[in-house]
């Protein structure tokens, strides 16, 4: 029986032949990763283990994106830890503000995760990276302490569901984001659970490198381990040039055992909207038009990339955002801002009235930068909408794809793109 590219990546990582679902192993990582919130924990419980320094310099990484630039002393105190350490370490890749990005949007820009590789974050979104064919999972800090300290860390090894993608075109205005809510919405947050998600099928050429990186972003919004693409000639490009090591790439066998398969049919996949309070309340916009708005946040290491950006400038060029709505538009990195300033996306934004920020988490985990008050209402490009996580408890986020937050920002309410052009 063969092996899914789960599998053989963990099994090289283990140094073993063959891995099977449910068995624990031991793997070597390529790299590990902690941001301001979950890296001093990390870091303090590094320090009680006793050893001197991290496994390699060059395969830790530290990126400050979420309370930064820092909102208050508490938060530059976590930041400043991060910035000690890195020092005290040597570390290679630590990204201070101005340098830094939305760490699932910087790293692999950056070109330090890459196919066939193991990663580790204390982020839950960790996962991202699997859209460029890694295994990439979050882990709690104490475990990423300890990887720190030994360059490897524990898995259980999770069972495999393959979701075949078939078709040759989207409808207008569908992304990625959309795919992954339909998705999402059809399995549940719990449908994935401890699993890890394969995309394959005719599909996948209608997906850019960008939209697989928001699609396996949101495989842990289905509860899943890991989301993961197969490498193809759209992953060698965007990784050519990048990459900062050689890899290694896995293909699924044809004979992998899979727990389930489903196969979805893209072009019957509609600009979604997921209403309160979890992701897998996906319906298609249509169904929940015209619901008043106060906020639209454009941004985040799901949609805070430059393609992203393209698509909502595309619709608020010449329009203007509502009045009494606030939009915020927030560029995943300066890479992706410098590029948005070029094209002159950013001058569309300013034009219609949004506001454009610095790289950072901010409002999508209710840090800074768009908090909710109570009563308020958010369409967002983020990845989770539960209670209370972009403000007030009694705040609304509805989530959403970069076409439909720029629509109803210009509406003042949740509408298709297509009423506003």
């Amino acid at each position: 029986m063969g092996m899914t590219m789960t599998e053989k990546i963990l099994a090289y990582h283990a140094g073993k032949e063959v891995v099977e679902p449910g068995e624990l192993i031991s793997c070597k990582v390529d790299a590990v990763l902690a941001n301001d919130i979950t890296g001093p924990v990390a870091i303090s419980e590094f320090k009680k283990i006793g050893v001197d320094a991290v496994f390699d310099r060059d395969r830790v990484y530290l990126v400050p994106d979420h309370f930064t630039p820092n909102k208050d002393i508490k938060s530059a105190e976590q930041a400043k830890i991060l910035r000690d350490f890195a020092k005290e370490q040597n570390l290679t890749y630590y990204f201070e503000v101005g340098k830094m990005g939305i760490e699932h949007v910087l790293l692999p820009e950056e070109g330090l995760v890459l196919p066939g590789e193991v990663i580790i974050g204390a982020d839950s979104h960790t996962c991202t990276y699997g859209g460029l064919g890694a295994f990439a999972t979050g882990v709690g800090s104490t475990d990423l302490a300890a990887a720190m300290a030994l360059g490897e860390t524990w898995f259980k090894v999770p069972e495999s569901i393959k979701f075949y993608l078939y078709g040759e075109k989207l409808l207008p205005y569908v992304s990625a984001k959309d795919i992954i809510l339909y998705i999402i919405g059809q399995i549940g947050v719990d449908g994935a659970l401890y699993k890890a998600m394969e995309f394959a099928g005719s599909a996948l050429k209608l997906i850019s490198v960008e939209g697989r990186l928001t699609m396996a972003n949101m495989a842990i919004e289905a509860g899943a381990k890991n989301g993961i693409f197969p490498v193809d000639e759209l992953t060698l490009e965007y990784v050519k040039g990048r990459a900062k090591r050689e890899f290694k790439v896995f293909a699924s066998d044809p004979d992998a055992r899979y727990e389930a398969v489903y196969e979805i049919n893209v072009e019957e996949i509609e600009p979604q909207v997921a209403l309160p309070h979890l992701p897998e309340n996906a319906v298609p916009v249509k169904e929940v038009s015209g619901k008043d708005i106060d906020q639209v946040v454009i941004g985040s290491c799901t949609n805070g990339r430059i393609e992203d950006l393209r698509v909502a400038a595309a619709i608020l060029k010449g329009k203007k955002v509502k009045d009494y709505v606030r939009c915020i538009i927030i560029p995943g990195s300066q890479s992706v801002y410098r590029q948005a300033l070029k094209e002159g996306l950013i001058d569309i934004f300013i034009e219609a009235g949004a506001a454009v920020s610095t790289p950072t988490c901010g409002p999508c985990l209710g840090g800074h930068m768009g908090i909710l008050a109570k009563g308020e209402r958010a369409v967002a490009t983020t990845n989770r909408n539960f209670v209370g996580r972009m403000g007030h408890v009694e705040s609304e986020v509805y989530l959403a794809g970069p076409a439909v937050a720029a629509a109803s920002a210009i509406a003042g309410k949740i509408v298709h793109p297509e009423e506003v052009l």
